[in-house]
């Protein structure tokens, strides 16, 4: 296993790699941001620890700009801050876990494991579907030139069905992902904000690309003309 560690603390850059190392996973270590997008664009990396606050260009940058490559090795986030805008911001732009210092050895290496169990998936930071489009980043959404106007709730329902474009989503990972695991309410909220969407992302362009899979869910397609 082939890892990259983008770290500016040359410290804990260096008890990290020793201890990645230890577990069998080849280690090279950048110290700034400009370094480690080099390396993770030229190198054959199965996953990349990148801290968030780096000198040159910050990890967020560094992310989105491998993303914007079609550099798909996964990407866990190490960072200092905390606090759900964060994670939310390093997801966005296309990492795949996200862990805070302090943290512990054990549950980093698991994490890394994990990640390169499930291998480099394509996170790209504008999601497509067709001519649909939609930047998490900067919360646009359109299809071909015309822009569509999205609630917040609207806009999370569309972005969690195109980061699974082609498969079926239940209500209930809908529910789970864009409401939360104690919403005491009915799963027909789902139908009710599905509906919502296909009204502004479908009926105006003749489209039908948010389908429903009886008894089952929703399943969101690239043309659906």
């Amino acid at each position: 296993m082939r890892v990259l560690l983008v770290e500016d603390e040359r410290t804990l850059a260096r008890t990290i790699a020793r201890g990645l190392q230890a577990e069998g996973m080849l280690t090279d270590v950048a110290h700034d941001g400009l370094v480690g997008l080099e390396r993770a664009l030229d190198g054959d990396y199965d996953v990349v620890v990148l801290d968030i606050m780096l000198p040159g260009r910050n990890g967020y940058d560094v992310c989105r700009s491998m993303r914007a490559a079609e550099a798909w090795a996964p990407v866990l986030m190490l960072t200092a801050k905390d606090g759900e805008y964060d994670e939310v911001d390093a997801f966005d732009l296309g990492a795949d876990d996200y862990l805070t210092k302090p943290f512990s050895f054990p549950v980093l290496v698991a994490r890394l494991r994990a990640l390169v169990r499930r291998g480099g998936i394509a996170r790209p930071t504008v999601l497509r579907a067709g001519d649909l489009a939609l930047d998490p980043a900067t919360r646009e959404v359109s299809r071909g030139d015309e822009q569509i106007d999205l609630t917040a709730r609207e806009f999370a329902v569309l972005h969690h069905l195109m980061r699974h474009r082609g498969m079926v989503v239940s209500k209930l990972d809908l529910l789970q992902a864009v409401w939360d695991l104690h919403h005491e309410g009915s799963e027909n909220v789902v139908e009710v904000y599905v509906g919502y969407l296909r009204r502004k992302v479908d009926v105006p362009f003749g489209r039908q690309s948010i389908q429903t899979v009886r008894g089952s869910g929703y399943r969101l397609v690239g043309d659906g003309r």
